[in-house]
């Protein structure tokens, strides 16, 4: 069993940057992908970026490439998104996830979410 808690969502202008971060408990989670997803009101819940378990392997949703980072510290059990020039459009409850157990886009495919940190971005 893993938990996962968020932090480092609040409120930021246009352009702006946030950092947020995921502490995981349990002594395996340098054995799992972490994935950052977003749901924002009225949508399905996205993916943003994942990070294997080495970080060998990223992916970034078009939507954020080139302005968010995923990066993950084992043995701080902690994984990040750094986020630069925010838009608008990047307002969501932000979720961290863990064990993938099939696709790595689909939200149903993870075992383990955060309770989610809010980001809003005002224009």
């Amino acid at each position: 069993q893993v938990q996962l808690v968020e932090s480092g969502g609040g409120l930021v202008q246009v352009g702006g940057s946030l950092r947020l971060s995921c502490a995981a408990s349990g002594r395996t989670f340098g054995l799992y992908a972490m994935a950052w997803f977003r749901q924002a009101p009225g949508k399905e819940r996205e993916i943003v970026a994942s990070i294997s378990r080495t970080s060998a392997n990223i992916y970034y949703a078009d939507s954020v490439k080139g302005r968010f980072t995923i990066s993950r510290d084992n043995a701080k059990n902690t994984v990040f998104l750094q986020m630069n020039s925010l838009k608008a459009e990047d307002t969501a409850l932000y979720y961290c996830a863990t064990s993938p157990v099939g696709r790595w886009d689909y939200a149903p495919d993870w075992n383990f979410w955060g309770q989610g940190t809010q980001v809003t971005v005002s224009s």
